[in-house]
């Protein structure tokens, strides 16, 4: 078998030949009646080549490739064309993607599903033109000659990270029997790639809680069996202690909330949000909530914001996450300049929402890796603070569910400034 190979004419050019050669039968006819007439050639011999011209001129044309094997596949006459159009309406008709390919890897049939996967994917050509996956095109020649269904996993990195598997179901005409010929190939894919998603999720979970939880809870198992034994009736250093193990514990707390988010926000990072919110009513209740601890810092919240509403596609609890936790890193690590400023402006279609601090700032080697998770600057300073390094990784993963922009500038001694950038609701589109 040779995947790929079709050579045969098509039924256009048949089509054509066929009328040539009525209108050549019609003129020696006629030729060969006026020849006898006057006797130019013998009766007898003008009937034979008429026959031998019927004949030929009159012999059933190669059909073209995609109907030739449809036709042998139903086992139908080939001249009813209702028979040949049931297998493509049944590939059509399946909800995952699926090709109909012939015995050399034709494409006979594709769904909408496997136009989708595969745009490239045409009807009537090889399948090796819009698959390029080695181990699936063995499989199929593999299939295609012993008749046997397999079973294939593969990755695909361009034009995204996917992870798909290919069924490939052989298909013989008739009884089956051993050796039959292979007529056609049912080839399905079934995408895999959120079940790998959850399984990297489980693994990243498991790693970094592991790391970001032993600290803690060595803490408190030491505190709790220095409270058993010598400090057992030191009441000073069992208040001291029960305080760091409470801190210990709201530490741990934080941190098992932040990865429980984060892992919601990646299995719905598909689903785009298509409510409006309204931004300035959403940071407002962000610099209330956060006011008493500007105040504590000594740290002045400023907000700037064009006359309500400015209205955006969201969710509001998800954004408010966003602008709590830049506002808040602004006032821990930035707070040193007594100020923090969020500012709201429209730009065409967009809105730009932008948290500026006039703290120490950040060197430039670490601002491409501050959406990491547990990645810190300062980890004892991070600490702390309270932080648990995935902050901004929340963030990132909820700005790309809405489709929006993050971007991070920072001078080092002159302050950090990060901006949000998401597409306006309709109305705030005219507005503009």
């Amino acid at each position: 078998m040779a995947l790929g190979d079709s050579t045969q004419l098509t039924e256009d050019t048949l089509r054509e030949r066929l009328a040539g050669a009525r209108w050549i039968l019609s003129s020696t006819a006629a030729g060969l009646a006026i020849a006898a007439w006057f006797g130019a050639i013998e009766p007898s011999a003008a009937f034979l080549i008429a026959a031998l011209v019927t004949s030929a001129a009159l012999v059933p044309a190669r059909r073209r490739p995609v109907a030739a094997a449809l036709a042998r596949f139903s086992g139908e006459p080939k001249s009813s064309p209702r028979q040949e159009e049931r297998l493509p309406a049944l590939v059509r008709a399946l909800p995952d993607p699926a090709l109909l390919l012939d015995g050399r890897g034709t494409v006979l049939a594709a769904n909408a599903g496997a136009v989708g996967l595969l745009a490239s994917v045409r009807v009537g050509d090889p399948v090796s033109f819009a698959m390029r996956v080695p181990e699936v095109l063995e499989a199929l020649r593999a299939s295609a000659a012993d008749g046997r269904p397999r079973r294939i996993e593969f990755a695909e990195r361009v034009p995204l990270d996917r992870w798909l598997r290919a069924d490939i179901v052989p298909i013989r005409p008739g009884l089956v029997r051993e050796g039959a010929p292979t007529e056609a190939v049912l080839l399905g894919f079934v995408d895999l790639t959120p079940q790998r998603r959850v399984e990297q999720m489980r693994v990243d979970f498991i790693a970094n809680a592991s790391h970001e939880l032993r600290t803690p809870l060595a803490s408190l198992s030491g505190f709790i069996e220095t409270l058993q034994g010598p400090a057992r009736n030191d009441s000073s250093a069992r208040e001291r202690f029960l305080k760091i193990m409470g801190e210990q514990a709201r530490r741990m707390s934080r941190l098992i909330d932040d990865l429980l988010s984060l892992s919601r926000i990646e299995l719905n990072a598909h689903l785009r949000p298509e409510a409006e919110v309204d931004l300035v009513s959403v940071i407002s209740h962000v610099r209330d909530a956060l006011g008493p601890l500007g105040r504590e810092r000594g740290v002045e919240i400023a907000f700037e914001h064009p006359a309500p509403p400015v209205n955006v596609r969201g969710d509001r609890d998800e954004l408010i996450r966003v602008f709590e936790n830049l506002v808040e890193n602004a006032l821990k690590y930035g707070g040193a300049g007594g100020r923090v400023e969020i500012g709201v402006a429209r730009e065409g279609s967009d809105v730009v929402v932008s948290v500026r601090d006039y703290g120490p700032g950040i060197a430039p080697e670490h601002v491409p890796r501050l959406t990491e998770r547990f990645y810190r600057v300062d980890t004892a300073h991070s600490r702390e603070q309270g932080g648990t390094g995935l902050g901004l990784a929340i963030v990132k993963h909820i700005v790309a569910r809405h489709r929006g922009r993050l971007g991070i500038e920072s001078v080092p001694g002159e302050g950090s400034t990060f901006s949000v950038r998401l597409s306006a609701a309709p109305a705030e589109e005219k507005k503009s």
